[in-house]
């Protein structure tokens, strides 16, 4: 099998297993809560753009999956050790995602609003990092747009990072509403989308050597 079939082959593998995986967390989490959580809070046009971006990201990587050719017009060329590189960064983000999603358990949704039962993670990523699923997402996104060498999904990973972004200050509005002052400290430890440099210099000094 020549190199192309094997990034084909990695990258669907990586792609339909994150796809799995949310699945089984969101579902089991919609069925722990019996909830249907009210969406219109996030305001219609942001969430159709999110979910056609997100369709059409999909659709892109299928289509390269499929047959690589489809999507010759949007590849450029990459040198083996950049689409290995790829791989390494997908991996890291699939891993990541996973983490998120145990330590998130029956708290996870698909929009800004919180469930009833809702209560405020603190533990795994969320100790320094107030989004990780954001950040894992793309870094998961890239790493595909790498193994593919395709421009295209590269650009509409980092498009889907910025719609994100977007929709996170009404997501921190609706946490600090259900939260209070709980969440305002929780948010003055952590960062948005990566750790604060200033807390993470603060536990490492404090570590024992």
């Amino acid at each position: 099998m020549d190199s192309e079939n094997w990034f084909r082959l990695i990258g669907g593998v990586l792609l339909f297993s994150a796809l799995a995986i949310s699945i089984y967390f969101r579902s089991g989490a919609e069925r722990a809560s019996g909830e249907q959580l009210d969406r219109s809070g996030e305001g219609k046009a942001l969430l159709i753009t999110l979910r056609v971006g997100g369709l059409l990201l999909w659709l892109t990587l299928i289509a390269y999956l499929i047959n690589p050719a489809w999507m010759g017009w949007a590849s450029y060329a990459s040198p083996v050790w950049l689409r290995w590189l790829g791989v390494l960064t997908a991996g890291t983000g699939w891993v990541l995602t996973f983490w998120m999603f145990q330590s998130l358990g029956n708290n996870i949704t698909d929009t800004v609003v919180t469930r009833r039962e809702h209560h405020l993670v603190t533990t795994g990523p969320y100790r320094w990092i107030r989004h990780p699923l954001y950040t894992f997402g793309s870094l998961f996104y890239l790493g595909l747009g790498l193994i593919a060498a395709s421009w295209l999904i590269l650009l509409m990973a980092c498009l889907a990072f910025f719609l994100l972004s977007l929709r996170t200050p009404k997501e921190e509005a609706q946490l600090l509403a259900r939260f209070g002052d709980e969440y305002a400290v929780y948010m003055e430890s952590t960062g948005r989308y990566l750790p604060k440099l200033s807390m993470l210099l603060r536990r490492s000094a404090g570590s024992p050597a």
